[in-house]
């Protein structure tokens, strides 16, 4: 198979039909390595709006360090072929001068990437897939959508479309803005750029052919993105790299997020259920390690189903040790965020998110 990775080899033992809610990419690595462990993933049919799709649209995503290892030691070489390459990345942080070092780093698009995860996984099920997805009902349910995890409903075409039981909450209320924009002649398609203003960060990432997109964190909603985009580009400094500011932005919420209950054991006919990438735990763009998390939320989370599976350990105590491992790792993330943020942020518009880092980090 094209890219075979560690995920090829099946040892004997039980199998599991497994419901993926999703195409993103850690729903699709789930599935990848419990395919390779000999279970039958029954994948959503690509179509509009669905990641892997082809139809949802560009995610620009800046691939670094964990992430590019974990994509390469799980999917193999060439999945991310004909992307663009950056180098080094520029810092400047808080009062601090600007620092420049060397970062490898892949600019790619989320939805490319997942379509292309999907023709690999095709490539080793060719006997399953959209098309002849495997018949009966699932032992567990995957995705990383917390309103498509289905409730104790034992009906599945109704228990789909409902929402989970618990919502996400998430510490603080900070947005992130991202548009694009044209680089001007001559500037650096190479490196990425952070900078910090009073009112947050900006950051410019080069797509390649003289785009680049920006982004910026603000420490809560944005009545005018695309404004206050233009602003914190200015303030510091990549506007003047820029032919002109992004003409229209989006703002999504970018606050860290755990999700209280991530996984339930099955109980009767319903099946087990379980959260993985963003709808489980969501890190602040900042650490540049939110797509390595997410891929580790997959692994774990085939460990999960296999160890249970096959008897390892009580369903309800494997997913007792997959929130737990969540909430440790979560908490060490809003310790970072509260040093990091801290250190350059000590107006009064950051403390109320600088105060929902410390407490999370007291709670634990």
């Amino acid at each position: 198979m094209s890219g075979a990775g560690p995920a090829a080899a099946a040892p004997p033992g039980p199998v599991e039909i497994v419901e993926i809610g999703g195409a993103g990419l850690a729903e699709l690595t789930c599935a990848r390595l419990l395919a390779g462990r000999g279970h039958r993933v029954r994948l959503p049919p690509p179509g509009p709006g669905t990641a892997g799709s082809g139809a949802a649209g560009a995610r620009p995503l800046l691939l670094a360090g964990p992430a590019l290892e974990l994509l390469d030691s799980l999917w193999g070489p060439g999945l991310l072929d004909g992307t663009w390459e950056v180098t080094h990345r520029q810092v400047r942080w808080g009062d601090g001068p600007p620092a420049r070092f060397a970062q490898a780093g892949r600019v790619v698009d989320g939805a490319e990437v997942a379509v292309r995860m999907r023709e690999r996984l095709a490539e080793h099920s060719r006997d399953e897939g959209p098309a002849n997805p495997p018949e009966g009902p699932p032992g567990w349910v995957l995705t990383a959508r917390a309103d498509r995890l289905p409730s104790r409903s034992t009906n599945r075409a109704a228990s789909l479309g409902e929402p989970f039981l618990v919502s996400e909450r998430a510490a603080g209320r900070r947005r992130l803005l991202a548009g694009t924009a044209p680089l001007r002649p001559g500037a650096d398609e190479r490196t990425a750029i952070l900078g910090t203003a009073e009112a947050g960060w900006a950051q410019l990432t080069p797509l390649g052919r003289g785009a680049a997109l920006v982004q910026a964190m603000v420490p809560g909603p944005a009545g005018d993105p695309v404004a206050l985009l233009a602003r914190l580009a200015a303030e510091t400094g990549l506007g003047a790299l820029l032919r002109h500011p992004p003409r229209s932005a989006a703002a999504v919420p970018a606050a860290p997020l755990l999700h209280p209950a991530p996984a339930t054991a099955p109980a009767g006919d319903a099946p087990g259920r379980l959260l993985v990438g963003a709808g489980a735990i969501r890190y602040d763009p900042l650490s540049g390690t939110g797509t390595a998390q997410a891929l580790r939320t997959g692994i774990l989370a085939a460990a999960i189903i296999d160890a249970a599976v096959r008897g390892t350990a009580a369903p309800r105590a494997l997913c007792a040790h997959y929130a737990a491992r969540l909430r440790a790792a979560y908490v060490e993330h809003q310790r970072s965020c509260a040093r990091l943020y801290g250190s350059a942020f000590a107006g009064p518009a950051w403390s109320d998110e600088l105060d929902g880092a410390r407490n999370a980090v007291a709670v634990g």
